[in-house]
């Protein structure tokens, strides 16, 4: 995000690239990790106001080849309040409703202020521009209008509600969570797996059932891990399917139990994590019926319902968006032995599959998938596929093919595992971020993505360095222990700062948690504690013997 000039902009960016760096640089550093590409280290150590930022590390090694950092940046040139956001008008991109958005043209913040101080109020006008994205455009993406500074969050909705009610848009926010502001605290975690020393296994796992919720560190405490981190995205809401199920690839063991959302980063654990690598994952699943043949949409999740959706056919959009639910009329959807909850039922046909890939039945959507079989369910032209083709007995065949976006064929192995989330990050030892690609924002809807991309959330990382080593981080935000959390710019310039050549941002917010031990070690944002998720990344010893 963007300060009141571009100049300011510059060093704004800097200022944490250079704490982090620092933060490599200090004595709990990572031997042997690059820092900041030197000009930039040495811009930044010019812009001065980051070297005031004091640093509290401290590192234990769990096992072998695995070792955790905790540390926590303070910023004494910080000095975060509450304040009044009014928010800008615009016309959502998909549905042509109106909507809210933080900035605004240079016109309307013009506008709006005048109207603000004939109502009696100071407005501040802040020109923000586009973080550096790979895929937006450059400058200016919008002005800020704000009123106030307030001691305490009911203060600023106070002054929010006497804002709105003379005719404004206005919410109240933490000056905090800004890009444009210097964080005042930020708390990490970081592991580092050696896979040249580790003897262990790193994968990722749903714990045997991917229609399922449980905490991080539930999960690590059960299988024993060393480290433990948060995975991909899942539904969290019963009407976009059943909660727990992925909204992205996922593959466990080897089994591909989830579709990507279009062409979107992932976390590759090949090998039991012995080679880890980060890519934007395709997935193709296809049915044949003999000649004929039918694209699968869907791997254990509600037929119809697409959860950022990506998919051919999805409506309103076919490409990637971040938390948005699309439709898809026409779907046909497999599910495996790993589908613990019950069938969705309603219009459609359903096909059951024995081992042998031979129908069983043929009839209503609904009951559960039953040991050594699988279950086809169609809706839309595709049920009319599976009432057209399958037959007692007769074979219908389900092949999948995972490619990165490039073309490379992945293949899956029984030690292999797969997260996906978005966006990535790092590309080539750079900060590389393709934040409209992998559909977290949108030049086009200035409403869509910008508090979750732009503004500090907590987050949780993954990397791969130039050794090979994996790199798991979370920083905590949204004032979870005082800390703010990163912008995405801000988490891909702290991943280059720990020397990844690669790096993928993976689910943040509430689901941020780490555990080590089996033991929670960061402050999780929800007021109800840790969250239960989909699937983690768990980091596990050396079986005995």
């Amino acid at each position: 995000m963007g300060n009141r000039t571009g100049g300011q902009l510059t060093r704004a960016r800097l200022t944490l690239y250079a704490v982090t760096t620092l933060a490599v640089a200090a004595p709990a550093s990572i031997a042997g990790t690059a820092a900041a590409d030197t000009p930039t280290a040495t811009a930044t150590a010019a812009a001065a106001p980051a070297v005031q930022a004091a640093q509290q590390w401290t590192s234990r090694t769990v096992a072998p080849g695995v070792e955790v950092r905790t540390g926590t940046i303070t910023d004494p040139a910080a000095a975060p309040s509450w304040t009044v956001t009014v928010q800008a008008p615009v016309t959502a991109r998909f549905t042509g409703a109106q909507a809210w958005a933080t900035v605004g043209t240079p016109a309307w913040a013009a506008e709006t202020a005048d109207r603000l101080r004939a109502a009696g109020f100071e407005p501040v006008t802040t020109p923000i521009a586009w973080p550096g994205y790979a895929d937006t455009p450059r400058g200016l993406m919008g002005v800020r209008v704000r009123a106030g500074s307030h001691p305490s969050q009911d203060a600023a909705k106070a002054a929010a509600a006497k804002i709105a009610a003379a005719g404004f848009h206005a919410v109240a926010e933490w000056t905090g969570y800004d890009a444009d502001q210097p964080a005042d605290v930020e708390n990490l975690h970081v592991a580092i797996i050696d896979p040249r020393v580790f003897r262990g296994t790193v994968r990722a796992t749903h714990d045997g059932n991917v229609a399922q919720r449980e905490t991080t560190s539930s999960v690590a405490a059960k299988l024993g891990s060393l480290v433990g981190v948060n995975g991909g995205f899942f539904l969290t809401s019963s009407a976009d399917g059943v909660q727990g199920t992925m909204a992205g690839a996922g593959a466990y063991g080897g089994e591909l139990t989830s579709m990507a959302s279009g062409a979107r980063a992932a976390l590759i654990l090949k090998d039991g994590g012995r080679h880890p690598r980060i890519a934007d994952l395709t997935t193709t699943v296809t049915a044949r019926a003999g000649r004929a043949a039918y694209a699968v949409q869907g791997l254990n999740r509600t037929p119809g319902l697409l959860r950022n959706c990506g998919r051919p056919g999805a409506a309103p959009t076919s490409e990637p968006r971040q938390d948005l639910t699309c439709a898809l009329a026409d779907d046909l959807v497999r599910f495996t032995g790993a589908y613990g909850h019950d069938l969705p039922s309603g219009p459609g046909t359903q096909v059951v599959l024995d081992a042998k890939d031979r129908v069983v039945s043929v009839g209503a959507r609904g009951g559960a998938v039953a040991p050594a079989q699988t279950v086809l369910q169609g809706v839309g032209a595709a049920g009319g596929w599976l009432t057209a083709h399958a037959e007692p007995g007769k074979r219908i065949t389900v092949t999948e093919v995972v490619r990165e976006a490039g073309g490379r064929r992945v293949e899956l192995g029984p030690d292999d595992s797969v997260v996906s989330a978005a966006p990535t990050l790092v590309e080539d030892g750079r900060v590389h971020i393709d934040a409209v690609a992998e559909g977290t924002v949108d030049p086009a809807d200035l409403s869509f993505g910008f508090a979750w991309a732009n503004n500090r959330q907590p987050r949780t990382m993954a990397g791969v360095d130039g050794r090979g080593r994996l790199l798991l981080a979370t920083v905590d935000g949204r004032l979870s222990g005082g800390s703010e959390g990163f912008t995405l710019a801000e988490g891909a310039a702290f991943m280059r700062s720990l020397g990844a050549v690669r790096a993928i941002n993976l689910d943040g917010g509430g689901s941020t948690a780490m555990a080590v031990n089996g033991a929670l070690v960061n402050h999780p944002s929800d007021a109800t504690g840790e969250r239960p998720v989909g699937d983690t990344v768990q980091v596990l010893p050396p079986r005995a013997g």
